[in-house]
Parts: structure tokens; sequence; C-alpha cells
């Protein structure tokens, strides 16, 4: 695994709204590696290999993470704030947070006591910042209204090739689709490659439709992460038995175009890569619901990274997985015509 590339978008800051940190990284990765990198007025970049070609496959993965922004400061000096997407609010009280700045880098604790948690309605309302400011003026010399506020975590290897980090929902996407148009380009891919790491999926998906529509794609490859069952908490009834470590994850989704999901299948079987599936009723909830229905129509398939806690402070992925999904989407790029 390309672990530099990996660790500096995953210490990024990138709350929906706020993602030029790890589009500033993605496009000083990938400037040597492909034929164009494209920036919008939204933030999203785009890294393109074959551009002349008739046939566009986008590749699309979110850079955005959830978290909180500054909504107001108190007299007192703590910091208020709202949600940007969707974040498990009982996870921040008494939990150390930073907030991306202007100036750099400050940091914070939610404040936390007994009776907050007896709340039945916990939510960003009940919420203050403790940043040790004095007041409101001396706060304001530190912060701005409208600061990204993340949650102070680390990221951490765990046994059996296993890692932890906040936010891998959809950095590590965005990881695993540079890294295949990287490969696929290495190794002779002569189709257009559109690789997209998109802005706003957690609150408004205005990043992978206005993308899109901009690409106008032949078809579209989405990644991003899905519910494991082999956690507390998890029903497989719901979505079918995934595992952290059982490898890339196809879904039986109303969106996706079955024939990709079998040409997935196919390059898997080549590969000697061990698939999953899961099962969606309706919509994907990921950007694909938006490409899927941009322009006349774009066919898309879905392909997802198991993931353990998702939204939670600290996230849990596999990296024989990682690797899977690169090889995955790089044979399929290398074998389309």
């Amino acid at each position: 695994m390309n672990n530099n590339f990996l660790n500096n978008l995953l210490n990024s800051i990138s709350v929906s709204g706020y993602e030029e940190q790890v589009q500033d990284i993605v496009e000083e990765e990938m400037k040597d590696y492909v034929d164009e990198v494209r920036r919008d007025e939204m933030q999203n970049v785009t890294c393109v290999i074959n551009p002349n070609s008739d046939i566009r496959i986008m590749l699309s993965a979110h850079a955005d993470e959830i978290g909180l922004m500054i909504s107001n400061i108190r007299e007192d000096g703590r910091l208020q704030v709202i949600d940007r997407g969707g974040i498990v609010p009982s996870t921040y009280p008494g939990h150390a947070i930073s907030i991306k700045t202007s100036k750099g880098i400050v940091y914070g604790v939610v404040e936390a006591y007994r009776e907050l948690f007896k709340e039945k309605d916990l939510g960003t309302k009940q919420f203050r910042i403790d940043i040790g400011a004095k007041d409101r003026e001396d706060a304001l010399s530190y912060v701005s209204i409208g600061d990204p506020i993340v949650l102070d975590t680390t990221i951490r290897k765990l046994a059996n090739d296993k890692f932890t980090a906040r936010a891998l929902d959809d950095r590590l996407g965005v990881y695993i689709i540079m890294e295949a148009i990287k490969r696929a380009k290495k190794q002779g891919c002569t189709v257009g490659v559109y690789a997209a790491s998109t802005t706003g999926e957690e609150t408004t998906k205005t990043g992978a439709y206005w993308t899109s529509t901009r690409i106008n794609p032949s078809m579209a490859i989405v990644v991003d992460v899905t519910y494991t069952s082999d956690c507390s908490g998890m029903d497989p009834a719901e979505m079918g038995t995934v595992l952290l470590g059982g490898g890339p994850v196809l879904c039986n989704s109303p969106i996706v175009v079955k024939a990709l999901n079998t040409k997935m299948e196919e390059c898997a079987k080549t590969a000697g890569i061990q698939i999953q599936r899961e099962a969606a009723s309706r919509l994907s909830y990921t950007d694909g619901d938006k490409i899927h229905f941009s322009n006349q129509g774009v066919p898309t398939v879905l392909v997802s990274i198991p993931l353990r806690y998702m939204h939670m402070p600290a996230e849990v992925a596999d990296e024989k997985d990682v690797e899977g999904c690169i090889e995955l989407i790089s044979q399929f790029l290398i074998k389309y015509k």
C-alpha cells in the first residue's frame, strides 16, 4: 500500500464543504501519473487518462467527511455548532476535537457532564465546545464563524492487516480509485478513465452530479464503504453477509446495471479476487444515486469497501479489501472495450 498517500488523505480535515485540503493532496499525488488533472468551482478533482478516447469511464469516490461547523460563539467563549452530515451526536461529548482555521489547527473539547447524557434528543444544539478562550472576543482571535470541526483521532494499525482511523468513509475510496487509475495506465489501459474525487456526498451530493454532467461518462464505477455484518448490532438479513477481509463488495441494487456486476465478477475470477455481495432495496445512498440519473442516464456499478463502525470516531477496514478493490477496478479498466 502507498501508506504515505493514504495517511496524508486520512490526516487531512475534509468536512463536507471544506474539501480543499484533501483535494490539494490528490492533485499533488496524481499530477505525474495522469494526462490531465481538472478542478472545478466546487473543488471536485478529476484525474484523466486517455482523454481522446470515445469511451469515458468515470470512477467516483467522495473526499468529504462528516463533522461540525461553528455556527455561533457565546459571550463566555464557548463555541456552538451545527452538523455537516450524518454524525452520531452521542459520540461527541467529552471528545477532543480539531478545528481547521485560517491560522492553523485549534484544539478543543466538547463539553460533557452526566446530565447531558440523559438528554432524550441529544444533538448539536446541546453541544458547547471549550477551546480555552476567556470570552467571545478572545475566542474570535483563534477561530471564526464557519470553521469546520472534526474529532481529534489517530491512525492505528491493528492485528491481521486491519487498521483504524476517522472518516475512512470515503477518503479510503479516493485512495482506491487513484491507485486503480495509476495501475491501469501502467498496464496499458486504452479507454478514457476519469477518476473523480467528489465533494459534498455527506450533505448534498452536488459534487458527483456536477462532475458527471461535465464528463458525460459512458459508464461509472462508484467506490464507497459499506457496513459489515461481522460486528455487534448488525443484522445480515438487512443487507447480506459482508465480512471484513472478505474482499470487494458488489451490490444487488436497482440502480446497478446487472451486466456490469457480471463483468466485475468475471474480472475478479480471472484475477483470483474474492468478492462479496450485498443487497439494496432502493437507492444506494452513495454518489451513484446522482450519477445514475445525470445526463441521459449513466450505467453504474458499485464497488464497496467493507467497513466496521461507520460514522463513528474510529472506523475499521482491512488492507486486503483495499488491495482487492484496487486490483479489481484496474483489471476492469484494462479489459473494458
